[in-house]
Order: structure tokens, then C-alpha cells, then sequence
């Protein structure tokens, strides 16, 4: 088979960490298999500046005739607001070089938002997704396209390929621990992380009143700002409590694996929640919500849905998966397949590479 050269077109670096450009090189490693290279590079308009960003870009792309682009889409890796319709002057830049652009629509919809402001771009947003949409030679969605209805139902050349596991390996969890263990990968800023901070203490205090001692393992973006929070609102009850911010992603599968199950309460799950997806690619049953993004693979996966506005769903859940042990370990074994089946890196990297070597 003929070695293919592709590239992974992104925008500005999220910080502190980037999971679009993590995801780039998690594809990029398991691309090579498939006779598929797949080099990285960025267009440093926050730095540069547009103009100066897109002289550079046209200047790569005079070696990139006939090669796959694929830009990475998040409205903010594009716009420092939100508002990020000059995404089409790089697909102008390089259908003007002759290469084939796919796009990668990590943001699948547009921003949610009751203010004027908040209107305007929604309407910028989803008008300037549909010319992406019109333009490109492959869209790559992470969630199931039927769930998204700005995406016209015969649209050609889309594909649904979810989000993978930002993870060196993804080691599987089989054992129970003691004390048993909850892990909470990430919490909201803002508002509303406060609320979900709440959340996890209410089921945490209702597990350790109704198990004896319990543990909490809380790590990711956000977390640490919670601390005081978290230790204020379990103090008075038997739950060991861990808070970490960000840490490498070999330490996070290691946290994963050391947990029972991974309570989910940013929003609801799936395809492209990709912390939900870390916990099912260790194996773990998954406390979480639907909402109108979640369908299969993710419901095939070792979910238990509960309603984020009914609390006592969430701390039955929360208990039953803790305390029953054929319970969790059937959870546990369709996590594991469903990791296998859909959200590995081998199973992703299959769907991209029999799309792009047939084109």
C-alpha cells in the first residue's frame, strides 16, 4: 500500500493543555499502521496575526497539491469570541493550492445562548459550520449525524467517528478497591462547575452514609479550585478525598484504573466527551445523563443514565455500582467492549484510513 501524507491543521493552542492537538497526535501514532502519515501544524493567527498567518499558510500549501488537510474545528480555536467565520479563509487558502480538505467538527454544534451577543454568534457559528460543511471534501463528526440537525440528512462525504481517549494506554480496570472509589475526570468553570461540584459532594456524602468509608479521586482542569469546596462539604463524613489539577495523561488512565467507576455530571454524555470516554477506555462503569447528542456507541458502553435534576437517581446509582459487585463487573465488561469496538485509537484510525486511502 502506498504510504499516504496528510495534515492536521490547527488553530490556536488551548492552554493549559490542548486536547484537539492531544487527539492530532493519538491519530497521528495510530494512523501509521495504515500506511498514514500525519504531520501536526498550526496556523498562529492569535500570535501573527491573519494576514501574516495566511501569507505563511500559502506558502505551505504549495507542497500540499492533491494531500489531505484536515482542520480541527472548535469555534474558539479559530476566534478569540467565539465568532469564527475567517476559519473559511484557510479552506479559500487552501482550495486555492489544490489541496483536499476535510474538517474535523470537534464543536459539533454552536454555542448555546439566551443573550443578544450570545445570538449573534450562535448565528455566526452555525452559518459559518454549514460553509464549512459545503466546502470541504470530507466532514468528520463526533457525534452520530442524525443527532445534529443543522447537518442536511443526505449530505455526502460525512462520516461519524467518535472522539478516542487522550491516553498512552488504556489499561483496563477489573478489580474492586478498598476503600471503594469514585473518580470525577474535570470540572466546569465557572457557575456552573459550582453546581457540579455540589453534585459530586451530595452523592459522595449519601455513598459514605449508607457504605461506611468511601474515596473521592478528583483530577483535571478545574479541580483544584474546588478543593476547598470538596473538603468543606465531606468533612464531617468517611470519604477520602484526593483533588489533583492536571496531570500527565499516563497519570490520569493510572487514576482511572484505580477507581471504581467514574461519576459524570459535566452535561450529558457522549460521543464526544472524550473525559467520559477515558473512563470507559479503562473500563469503568460511567454515572452519567443523557442529553440530545447521546445515542450508540456511547449507550452500548457501561452506563448507568440517571437525571442531573434528580438527585436521589444519582445516589442510588452511585451506591449500587459500589456496593454490587456482578452490577459493576457487567458495567465494567461492556465498557471494555465498547472501548474496543468504537472509541479505541485502532478502531478510529480504521474508519479515517479506509475513507482517506479511497479517496
Amino acid at each position: 500500500m502506498t504510504t499516504l501524507s496528510a495534515i492536521a491543521l490547527l488553530g490556536r493552542k488551548d492552554e493549559p493543555t490542548d486536547a484537539v492537538e492531544e487527539y492530532c497526535r493519538y491519530l497521528s501514532g495510530a494512523l501509521k499502521a495504515h500506511d498514514i502519515h500525519l504531520d501536526i501544524r498550526r496556523v498562529p493567527w492569535e500570535s501573527h496575526g491573519w494576514p501574516a498567518s495566511l501569507t505563511a499558510l500559502r506558502l505551505m500549501a504549495t507542497q500540499w497539491r492533491g494531500r489531505w488537510v484536515l482542520v480541527q474545528y472548535t469555534a474558539l480555536a479559530w476566534s478569540a469570541r467565539g465568532f469564527p467565520h475567517k476559519t473559511l479563509r484557510i479552506f479559500d487558502t487552501l482550495k486555492n493550492a489544490g489541496a483536499r480538505i476535510g474538517v474535523v467538527f470537534h464543536d459539533v454544534q454552536p454555542y448555546p445562548s439566551d443573550k443578544l451577543s450570545g445570538r449573534i454568534r450562535r448565528f455566526v457559528q452555525l452559518r459559518t459550520m454549514r460553509q464549512m460543511l459545503s466546502r470541504a471534501d470530507l466532514a468528520v463528526f463526533t457525534v452520530p449525524m442524525d443527532k445534529l440537525s443543522w447537518v442536511p440528512s443526505a449530505q455526502p462525504n460525512c462520516l461519524f467517528i467518535p472522539d478516542g481517549p487522550n491516553l498512552p494506554i488504556a489499561a483496563s480496570s477489573s478489580v474492586s478497591h478498598d476503600p471503594p472509589t469514585v473518580a470525577v475526570f474535570g470540572i466546569t468553570g465557572g457557575h456552573g462547575g459550582i453546581w457540579e461540584t455540589q453534585t459530586i459532594i451530595n452523592a459522595m456524602r449519601f455513598a459514605a452514609q449508607k457504605l461506611g468509608p468511601v474515596r473521592l479521586s478528583v483530577f483535571g482542569r478545574h479541580c483544584e479550585l474546588r478543593e476547598a469546596l470538596l473538603r468543606d462539604g465531606l468533612r464531617d463524613v468517611p470519604v477520602q478525598l484526593s483533588v489533583e489539577g492536571i496531570l500527565r495523561d499516563e497519570q490520569v488512565a493510572q487514576r482511572l484504573c484505580d477507581s471504581d467507576a467514574l461519576l459524570f455530571v459535566r452535561g450529558g454524555i457522549s460521543s464526544r466527551r472524550g473525559s467520559a470516554i477515558a473512563g470507559i477506555a479503562c473500563g469503568l462503569p460511567v454515572v452519567a445523563s443523557a442529553d440530545s447528542e447521546t445515542a450508540a456507541p456511547i449507550t452500548d458502553a457501561g452506563v448507568v443514565f440517571v437525571s442531573l435534576d434528580n438527585p436521589d437517581e444519582i445516589h442510588s446509582a452511585v451506591v449500587r455500582v459500589l456496593s454490587d459487585s456482578s452490577y459493576r463487573q457487567d458495567l465494567s465488561a461492556r465498557s471494555r467492549a465498547a472501548y474496543q469496538a468504537h472509541f479505541s485509537w485502532t478502531a478510529i484510525a480504521q474508519k479515517f484510513a479506509d475513507f482517506l486511502h479511497s479517496g
